[in-house]
């Protein structure tokens, strides 16, 4: 009877089960297709003489004309500019959210945050197109108040996408930050500024060290919704701004060839778990080195 009761399932492991199901289905199964798929010369099961092959990776990684690598370049520097402008951004208001007395007034602020993620990202990107293509408001208003005599470039490449992604992307850093620094006492603040440290130095010094879990978390959120982001760079960046997804897109919907496309989502995934595990070293040292100071 023992043996029995220990190998049924324990009311824990039935409240794990949707998600791991999920998890399986949505993630798992979706993954090992598209690796499959990448290394097969075409589909199998609708060609059976598919054969396994390297090929696709070849391709990428000896292109001679430089468009595949520059692809993945400009996602990447896209992702990791969008995460520095979203943490620089989130942060202060972040610590300000935190550290705010009124129920109210936090109540308001978070509000605030949250509502533009209320609408949908294709509004959000059409609302910055109407901001900053050449007869958008800003140019118009600078042109008319004779600042600049022809419109500025700010649509149609990565500062535009930029611009873009960091406004949809940057209320998960808040709200990600925002619980980290709220859960810090601010008791450890103050004692270190009754010790003689200046405002400065004791966020420095504290505050900032305790919040790292934070950060990297906010971080890594926003980084991967933002090389993962299709509609915006492709609204924003026009025909200048080639990224990783939008290549796939075009080897899927264009060339049909999703063979390729899955070796490019399989790349894309690599490098970013590469980054994502470097980012993750470099700040758990930081922490480890603030914690024996």
């Amino acid at each position: 009877m023992s043996a029995v009761a220990a190998s049924r399932p324990t009311p824990i492991a039935w409240l794990l089960a949707p998600a791991l199901l999920l998890f399986v289905l949505f993630f798992v199964l979706p993954f090992g297709v598209m690796v499959l798929m990448s290394v097969y010369s075409a589909n199998p099961v609708t060609n059976p003489n598919a054969f396994l092959t390297t090929r696709h990776y070849e391709r990428f990684l000896f292109d001679t004309a430089g468009i595949y690598h520059d692809a993945l370049w400009s996602t990447l520097r896209i992702g990791l500019i969008t995460t520095v402008v979203a943490l620089l951004i989130g942060y202060p208001l972040a610590h300000w959210m935190a550290r705010m007395q009124s129920r109210l007034g936090h109540a308001l602020v978070l509000m605030a945050v949250i509502a533009p993620m209320l609408t949908g990202i294709v509004v959000r990107t059409f609302a910055w197109m109407t901001i900053l293509q050449d007869k958008g408001v800003i140019n118009t208003l600078l042109i008319q108040w004779g600042v600049i005599s022809k419109p500025l470039p700010l649509m149609y490449n990565e500062f535009g996408t930029v611009v873009a992604l960091v406004h949809i992307y940057v209320p998960f850093m808040v709200l990600t930050l925002t619980g980290v620094i709220g859960r810090i006492d601010e008791r450890l603040e103050q004692a270190a500024r009754s010790l003689g440290a200046g405002r400065l130095r004791a966020f420095a010094e504290v505050t900032l060290p305790l919040s790292l879990p934070g950060i990297l978390a906010g971080s890594l959120l926003v980084f991967a919704l933002s090389i993962s982001a299709y509609v915006t760079p492709s609204l924003m960046g026009g025909t200048d701004v080639l990224t990783l997804p939008m290549l796939i897109a075009q080897q899927v919907g264009t060339s049909f060839n999703p063979n390729f496309a899955g070796a490019l989502g399989v790349i894309l995934l690599l490098v970013s778990l590469a980054i994502v595990v470097a980012y993750n070293h470099i700040l758990s040292r930081l922490s480890g080195e603030q914690g024996l100071a």
